[in-house]
């Protein structure tokens, strides 16, 4: 039988959907319609058991956003794919807040109606919220778990829109070019995730979060016209009771997709308690123009980072133990923390974890960037676990290059400041025959990598090959969200430009809130970022010169002052202030593939 009751929370109307069946067999017509706390805009997530098997499928404004696709895992001991016998059902209301020290908002406060579907042997849970739907397996028995497989599969229209990142199987890590295309034309591969589709008038985020050593990081596979979970490892054990990452679906217009905190609402509290010692910042980095160097060159970097107001400096492969605790100490002296890298392999034992962190801690390094994890493997996911902890015990915050997506760790592990990812700003740095980025790829990734977490692409290299214009490089260090926000070119190319300079002082690395202006995939990205009082605008965009307007209404009532770096018609970045109040728009002229930022003040 269906019905629809109403559950007061306190102030909040639940509205859930319930369905519960006369008998605990299994049967065909069963049906669970399941809908966001009194958020009547939101998704609706509709659960159908029929013949024993299970299938999700996803409304939004009476759109399909996702046709019924299948759901089920299949482990060494039994198969949960077919022959389901249903056993009952619970509903609560998740109401959470936390905060986290990097990503879109600092404060976070979740809404969700989580409904629990047992059946002998394993549970489905499914969370719907105002910005999406997700769902877990977890385990029913007090033994080790096996998966084999899951059925899990996402059956988006194939005529919708879609923006999606062929997976290298070989390296992992995530650094390919997103290819956009209607899904019925999409080639039949592997893609990583976040996967982007726009459905009619509605965007759909593909991801995943709450990842850790009981399970490896999932991808998708397209096939027969659907997008089909791939697990990484021939099978994912854990001792029970296991729950499965969450398979996350972000769910609305493409504000809400960019916004959207699901990824972090869904991962596990916090495991740091005191986290005074976390502090995102800007970093100066001498690997992109003249390399690690020596000790002199690296006093340099410190001194310009000093000399700017950043708060770091990120010393490359080649440091000499030698001389890294003299400069920690010539760094400390000027207010600039030091980071260190260092390959995976160097710290994959808890004994080397143990002597070389104390080590680190002990000089008095911030952080370590730790390179060429490339691996979802489960084995890899079990090394990160323990990464996390020995940092968090010697205070040492954590850069991943040559890594897989963050999915949530924000949240659980704080000092995770940012994961590279991303084919970024190392990949523009001049060498000979190198061809820049499609300016597509710019205008992409504020939708689609950036949406699962900090995102080290290492922005604002003038000197490098690229296709925009200076102002739009100097935007991205608005429209691209890091936690430690790595700004690579050469000292002596930002001396060069003294706006860009101006600006780059100011400019945070945490944010307090981000609202979509405007945007449109591969074509048109305008981000409002605020930091304390102060607000921020990024815009970049594709294509021929022209004009873009900004629309000030997330601003505060009052009068502000808009200092505007835009597109000069030299190429050069121009410099102009203006009085502007909510309400109004500011009319931007925008070069070929160019751009422009916005700070406001009171």
């Amino acid at each position: 039988m269906n019905g629809r009751v109403r559950v007061m929370l306190g102030v909040t109307l639940l509205v859930i959907a319930l369905a519960v069946p006369a008998t605990s067999q299994a049967s065909p017509g069963l049906r669970w319609t399941l809908t966001a706390p009194a958020r009547s805009e939101g998704p609706t997530a509709i659960v159908r058991m029929a013949g024993g098997r299970l299938t999700l499928e996803i409304k939004h404004n009476g759109n399909t956003v996702l046709e019924p696709s299948a759901l089920g895992v299949e482990t060494a001991h039994r198969d949960f794919t077919q022959g389901l016998r249903y056993t009952g059902m619970s509903q609560r209301f998740v109401r959470e807040t936390y905060r986290t020290s990097v990503g879109r908002r600092l404060q976070h406060v979740s809404e969700a109606a989580e409904t629990t579907l047992r059946f002998a042997g394993i549970n489905v849970v499914v969370r719907v919220s105002a910005d999406g739907v997700a769902y877990r397996y977890v385990f029913d028995t007090p033994n080790w778990v096996t998966v084999v497989r899951e059925a899990s599969e996402f059956a988006v229209p194939r005529t919708a829109d879609s923006f999606l990142l062929p997976y290298d199987n070989g390296r992992g890590d995530y650094e390919s070019i997103h290819v956009h295309r209607a899904v019925a034309d999409q080639d039949p591969v592997e893609y990583g995730y976040p996967a982007l589709f726009k459905v009619d008038d509605t965007w759909l985020a593909l991801m995943e979060s709450d990842l850790d050593g009981n399970y490896g990081g999932s991808r998708v596979r397209l096939a027969n016209g659907r997008f089909q979970l791939v697990l990484p490892d021939p099978t994912e054990t854990a001792k029970a009771p296991l729950a499965t990452p969450w398979r996350t679906m972000v769910v609305g217009d493409l504000a809400t997709v960019v916004e959207s905190d699901l990824v972090t609402d869904l991962a596990r509290p916090s495991e740091i308690t005191d986290t005074s010692w976390i502090k995102p910042g800007r970093a100066a980095w001498s690997w992109w123009g003249p390399g690690t160097g020596n000790l002199a060159l690296q006093k340099r970097y410190v001194d310009y980072a000093a000399s700017q107001g950043w708060e770091y400096n990120l010393v490359d492969a080649g440091w000499s133990a030698d001389w890294i605790p003299e400069l920690v100490s010539y760094a400390r002296e000027r207010g600039v923390g030091i980071w260190l890298w260092v390959r995976w392999q160097t710290i994959d034992t808890d004994s080397e974890r143990e002597r070389l962190l104390r080590q680190y801690s002990d000089w008095g390094a911030a952080g370590l960037k730790i390179d060429f994890v490339e691996s979802d493997g489960q084995d890899r996911m079990r090394w990160y676990d323990a990464v996390y902890a020995a940092a968090a015990k010697y205070r040492l915050m954590l850069n991943f290059h040559g890594a897989p997506i963050p999915r949530g760790v924000e949240r659980t592990w704080p000092h995770v400041m940012t994961v590279e990812a991303v084919r970024g700003g190392e990949g523009t740095r001049p060498r000979p025959g190198r061809e820049p980025f499609p300016i597509e790829h710019y205008l992409t990734l504020p939708f689609t990598r950036n949406l699962t977490g900090s995102m080290d692409f290492t922005p604002v290299t003038f000197s490098g090959v690229r296709p925009n214009s200076d102002a739009a490089e100097l935007a991205l260090s608005v429209v691209y969200e890091s936690g430690v926000q790595h700004l690579a070119d050469r000292v002596e190319v930002y001396a060069t430009q003294p706006l860009a300079e101006q600006l780059l002082r100011t400019v945070p690395a945490a944010w307090d809130e981000t609202r979509l202006v405007a945007g449109e995939p591969g074509r048109l990205a305008v981000l409002a970022r605020k930091s304390g009082s102060d607000w921020y605008v990024g815009a970049i965009t594709a294509g021929d010169q022209g004009r873009i307007a900004v629309p000030l209404d997330f601003l505060p009532d009052g009068t502000w002052k808009a200092e505007l770096y835009a597109d000069g018609a030299d190429g050069k970045i121009t410099f102009s202030t203006h009085a502007v109040a909510k309400g109004e728009t500011l009319t931007v002229p925008t070069a070929r593939n160019g751009g422009f930022a916005i700070r406001l003040t009171r």
